[in-house]
């Protein structure tokens, strides 16, 4: 079966695909649209697997490191207060990480209701000029983590 992660992974392979943030042991951190919160990302596995059940031992410690050193690295880089992370898999049945920065700015209302209570559909979209200040300080902070040679 071939999903969106299956297409976006080959986009990063063949160096084509400008939400890229870094290449990681596990996949790729990518900057994630729309940026209902900012620095929302995605944590791809590479091979892509149908689920985190798939991998096993090294790969799926890699996996879980990855996205909480992705975690530590928006948390630096936005302010955040926290992170939410969030593996479904169930629209597009592929394995990959949700990394959500929240924030204090967040309304009120906001700050405790799950990422997906957020207006999406007026969210930004990704735009490659926009954003890749706010990528190249995730890159730099994952490289500071050690995520990156």
């Amino acid at each position: 079966m071939t999903t969106s992660i299956h297409r976006q992974v080959d986009a990063l392979r063949a160096g084509k695909d400008p939400t890229l943030i870094a290449r990681l042991s596990s996949g790729w951190a990518v900057l994630a649209s729309p940026q209902v919160l900012t620095g929302y990302s995605l944590l791809l596995p590479d091979p892509v697997v149908a689920h985190l059940n798939a991998l096993a031992g090294p790969a799926r410690s890699r996996f879980l490191a990855d996205m909480a050193t992705l975690g530590d690295a928006l948390l630096e880089v936005t302010g955040a207060v926290r992170i939410n992370y969030a593996i479904f898999g169930n629209l597009d049945p592929a394995l990959h990480a949700h990394v959500f920065p929240r924030s204090a700015s967040e309304a009120e209302t906001m700050r405790m209701q799950q990422p997906w209570a957020h207006d999406w559909d007026h969210a930004p979209r990704f735009d490659p000029l926009v954003h890749a200040p706010l990528i190249d300080l995730i890159r730099a902070a994952l490289k500071r983590h050690g995520a990156i040679a």
